[in-house]
């Protein structure tokens, strides 16, 4: 049965990225999407309670491979500036992808009006935060590193690691910092604030 239920799961992703893709968020309804899935609202409703859970669904699970790879770097072995620094690159790499962008503006365009935002958020952005914290409280634990606050650090390490990055991309500047450099000096800075001696 739970086959059944990921497979029907899956159709309503698909048929849902299909649609967003043609006509955008704000031209998206869950009739359009019921009528592409071959099925009925209450079905679509069943599994997500909202169009925005939908959308914030049908974006990230497209970059689930790309996350989770990401997040799976936190694990590995290796002394904390290794471990961070592989982390760092694949951060900037996924951050910086022409969709998460795309993804952004989109979110930002809407979420003023409905809950898109909060949605994106916590599948998205929540789970590095959340992930970082758990590393930070890990080395910290281990005695690696000396960080008050877990989830303070991962906001200031996630800070460090976007500036210069993220928000010229996000405005449609072409020209932005180094990856290579700030991965370095990110990892510097945050080593150098909390790191043990």
């Amino acid at each position: 049965m739970r086959a059944k239920t990921d497979e029907k799961r899956n159709a309503i992703i698909a048929a849902a990225t299909a649609v967003f893709e043609e006509v955008g968020y704000r031209g998206a309804s869950m009739a359009m999407i019921a009528a592409r899935l071959g099925g009925s609202k209450a079905t679509l409703y069943g599994y997500f309670h909202s169009k925005e859970q939908l959308f914030a669904t049908a974006v990230t699970s497209a970059l689930d491979e790309i996350g989770d790879e990401m997040l799976a770097s936190l694990r590995a072995d290796g002394d904390i500036v290794t471990v961070l620094t592989r982390f760092s690159r694949l951060y900037l790499d996924l951050i910086t992808r022409p969709e998460i962008l795309a993804i952004q503006r989109t979110v930002l365009s809407e979420s003023q009006t409905t809950g898109l935002g909060r949605e994106v958020y916590l599948l998205g952005p929540q789970r590095g935060i959340d992930a970082l914290t758990d590393f930070f409280s890990e080395r910290a634990a281990r005695g690696e590193i000396d960080v008050p606050s877990p989830r303070l650090g991962a906001l200031y390490f996630k800070s460090l690691l976007e500036a210069g990055v993220s928000e010229p991309l996000l405005y449609g500047l072409d020209e932005i910092r180094d990856k290579s450099e700030a991965v370095e000096t990110a990892v510097a800075a945050f080593m150098k604030i909390y790191g043990k001696p």
